[in-house]
């Protein structure tokens, strides 16, 4: 699929700036998709490569299924769902060939947030992280919840915002470490036009429960992305490298890691209003 990616950031196809109307329905749709609280059913498939892991430079895939609908509950709320299902490929450190490929834990995630577009968008709910690897080596084996909140402005070309979510296990296998660790994400993107930004939205971790020289994982970098139409089918895609600046040594963690995504999206459509009658 990276492939994939890579043809159509390099190539031009048919975009929402080649029409007045369309050009003004693509740039909604761009602001949509950087926003996590959105009115806006997408479904992002994302692969993280993370290569050069141990001594023997092993690659590990996080490839996220995360699928986010948003359901509108009242008049003044929405509520928005998004679960993220990890497939993961986990090499073996010391054997070259050896991988476990299977299941990770699904990390459910709800955002209430105001149904009216405010200057400040925010959404604050619960995070949740199921034990369901296939594999021990895929998973904590733990029950985890916490909260997670998320606050952004979206000013002329702009979108910056945060999301911060912290959960601390509740339960399963009692053999297994307690878990309290923190996500912390940042995102701000640069609208270019016609479908096309920059942007860099690095994924911070803190595992609490580990010692100070391997608590912390906090990339930077950044990459570009676009939004355009596959027939009649909206797609974001984009493509970000990041570099660890700080990274555990215990286990090893990589170097740099490369993000692709490809994001089906799904716009409500509005309601035409019934022509008065002259």
């Amino acid at each position: 699929m990276l492939w994939f990616v890579a043809i159509i950031l390099l190539f031009p196809l048919r975009d929402f700036g080649q029409q007045s109307a369309s050009l003004q329905e693509g740039e909604s749709l761009v602001k949509a998709v950087q926003n996590p609280v959105a009115s806006l059913v997408s479904v992002p498939i994302q692969d993280n490569l993370n290569p050069n892991i141990g001594p023997l430079g092993r690659v590990q895939s996080v490839l996220n299924i995360q699928p986010v609908v948003p359901v509108r509950i009242s008049r003044d709320w929405n509520l928005i769902a998004g679960i993220i299902t990890p497939l993961i490929t986990q090499p073996n450190l010391s054997q070259k060939d050896q991988s476990t490929f299977g299941l990770g834990d699904v990390n459910p995630t709800f955002f209430l947030a105001p149904a009216t577009v405010h200057k400040v968008i925010w959404g604050v709910g619960p995070a949740i992280v199921m034990p369901t690897a296939t594999s021990s080596v895929l998973g904590q084996g733990k029950w985890s919840l916490g909260p997670s909140v998320v606050a952004l402005v979206q000013p002329e070309h702009w979108t910056i915002g945060a999301l911060v979510n912290n959960v601390w296990s509740v339960g399963g296998q009692r053999a297994r470490p307690a878990v309290n660790q923190m996500v912390f994400q940042y995102f701000i993107n640069y609208n270019l036009g016609k479908g096309w930004y920059l942007g860099t939205s690095p994924v911070v971790t803190a595992n609490w429960q580990a010692s100070r020289g391997n608590r912390w994982v906090a990339p930077v970098g950044g990459g570009v992305g676009r939004v355009f139409r596959l027939g009649f089918q909206p797609i974001n895609i984009q493509l970000m490298v990041f570099g660890n600046a700080v990274g555990p040594g215990v286990p090893p963690s990589s170097p740099w890691s490369l993000r692709w995504q490809v994001a089906f999206l799904y716009p409500k459509k509005e309601k035409q209003k019934a022509a008065s009658p002259d």
